[in-house]
């Protein structure tokens, strides 16, 4: 497998600053030589051009910086759909999770794809349910087919671009109101961590791949770090109690690979100013090289 790292150093969907750091401290944690330990070719493709929040402007607070957001959002789906079409594996870093509105925009160009989302959090508000007006709350949504026209649709693609039944949110436990009536309407499979806890993570995980993979080309992997409990990542912007445990993380990312169909990965919501010795970026590296292949015993 040949793979491409794509740095996307967005902090404008996010409320605190800082997370368009992620990419470089990522990097710094040696992504490229862990994946060409494990005997891949890699490309570092270098960051897509994001504009700094000094230079834009929040018009709309419902739905802040969105004219900054739209163009990196297109500008990184090219990215990945390029890499995707060489027949390469796209992993991209983050950056907030607004990212997805377009690397996932990218994976899905003339292919149906489903999507895991492990999050702490659903990011399925729309400008009429958000709390924050903070963009990266709304990219699934949008993908879904749900929220404002501009992130719903970035070109002429048809909408939605997934099919929210192909859709499974793994860690979930910091839902807003205004988000549960719409992922019920939608359809989309939320295992949050009281599934977890009853059934344990292989079966909320083997729950999730079964709905995804059904009648599609490939699926995504779309990783936020607050889905960890935050003693083991504590550099993310939106730390929540009750995360995932190391060892369920691996398993979300080493099953996701199992399937065969893995497409791409993103690894978001890294951030350094937060983090404790660059803890949370050395982990996102871990997780990436458990996403595609990486065993210890089981070699």
């Amino acid at each position: 497998m040949k793979i491409d790292i794509i740095g996307v150093p967005v902090d404008l969907g996010a409320g605190r600053r800082g997370v368009d750091m992620g990419p470089s401290a990522i990097r710094y944690a040696h992504l490229q030589q862990e994946l060409e330990k494990l005997g891949y070719e890699v490309h570092d493709k270098g960051n897509v051009e994001v504009p700094i929040a000094e230079t834009c402007n929040v018009n709309e607070p419902k739905l802040r910086y969105i004219d900054c957001i739209v163009p990196m959002a297109r500008r990184t789906a090219g990215a990945v759909a390029t890499s995707i079409q060489a027949g390469r594996f796209p992993v991209v870093l983050g950056g907030d999770h607004s990212i997805a509105l377009g690397s996932i925009r990218g994976a899905a160009r003339q292919r149906k794809i489903g999507v895991l989302w492990v999050d702490a959090h659903a990011d399925f508000n729309t400008p009429e349910t958000t709390p924050s007006g903070n963009i990266h709350g709304m990219p699934l949504a949008a993908l879904c087919g749900y929220g404002d026209r501009r992130l719903v649709q970035l070109w002429e693609e048809t909408v939605p671009v997934i099919d929210p039944r192909r859709v499974a949110i793994i860690g979930a436990r910091d839902l807003d109101s205004g988000e549960k009536p719409l992922l019920r309407e939608a359809g989309v499979l939320v295992m949050g961590m009281e599934q977890i806890d009853r059934m344990g993570m292989f079966e909320a995980v083997s729950k999730a791949i079964a709905r995804i993979s059904q009648d599609v080309d490939g699926i995504y992997l779309s990783f936020d770090m607050d889905s960890l409990e935050p003693r083991h990542a504590p550099g993310v912007g939106t730390p929540v109690t009750g995360g995932l445990t190391y060892r369920e993380a691996h398993l979300a990312c080493e099953m996701a690979y199992e399937t065969g169909k893995l497409l791409g990965i993103d690894m978001v919501e890294s951030n350094p100013i937060l983090d404790t010795g660059n803890q949370t970026a050395r982990l996102s590296v871990e997780l990436v090289t458990s996403a595609v292949g990486r065993r210890t015993w089981s070699d």
